[in-house]
């Protein structure tokens, strides 16, 4: 659904991606790896719009795209979920869900219509949250992180990035994220995961990609690779 083929970006001195290329296919999950300073958030920048690359090129079902701002890849159904959520926090989650795509009609709001869609969609991802009109301060961490990601559907994406979307939860809202994750995978969309928690990479991904000082390290079918051989690709001590 997305590729990046032969992508730069240079911040004076710093070559943080040199001839960097990635592939996103529908029903895939494909985690992104690698050390601090590999070159990850600048991936992700460029594929969500955020940075323009100074080489390279974006590509689209085959076809050349250009995405040179964070609308352009929301009009070509490419949704960011960044590690810090962009939550508000003081309004309730249906009104997050929506935050900037409000349901009107005749330029007024239709509460009802949007609870009823906020619902439908939860259900179908297996969200569980008790009450969708409290405030989302009042829901635990691994809910939080499952109303950014359903709000990322709500404009109908093709691809799906998340940035560390298990970071700093516990055991169980970890897998509640993890099982989310499959269940886009299961609606056919193409889903890059960015952590650096190997475990769970390894739980959801379909293949591995590293970066490594700014470069691809390897491209790994998760299901045939060990872990030692990911970390050696990271480190840059490939264990075969």
């Amino acid at each position: 659904m997305l590729a990046a083929r032969g992508v730069s970006k240079r911040y004076r001195a710093v070559q943080a991606l040199d001839d960097v290329s990635l592939e996103l296919p529908e029903g895939e999950v494909v985690a992104l790896v690698g050390d601090n300073g590999a070159g990850k958030s600048t991936l992700v920048k460029v594929l969500s719009g955020v940075v323009l690359p100074d080489a390279g090129e974006l590509s689209q079902d085959g076809a050349a795209v250009r995405i040179s701002s964070p609308h352009d890849a929301q009009r070509l159904g490419v949704a960011t979920v960044h590690q810090d959520l962009a939550l508000c926090e003081n309004l309730d989650v249906v009104a997050n869900l929506f935050l900037g795509d409000e349901r009107q009609r005749w330029s007024v709001l239709r509460p009802i219509r949007m609870e009823r869609a906020a619902r439908d969609l939860l259900t179908s991802l297996d969200v569980r949250i008790k009450d969708i009109r409290v405030p989302v301060a009042m829901l635990s961490g691994g809910q939080r992180q499952s109303v950014a990601i359903s709000r990322a559907l709500v404009g109908e994406p093709r691809v799906v990035i998340l940035d560390e979307p298990t970071a700093a939860l516990g055991v169980e809202q970890t897998a509640q994220v993890l099982d989310l994750i499959r269940r886009l995978r299961d609606r056919g969309l193409a889903v890059l995961l960015i952590s650096h928690n190997l475990a769970d990479v390894r739980a959801v991904s379909d293949r591995i990609v590293v970066l490594r000082l700014g470069r691809n390290a390897g491209s790994f079918a998760t299901a045939e690779t060990s872990a030692e051989t990911i970390v050696g690709a990271i480190t840059g001590s490939l264990v075969s």
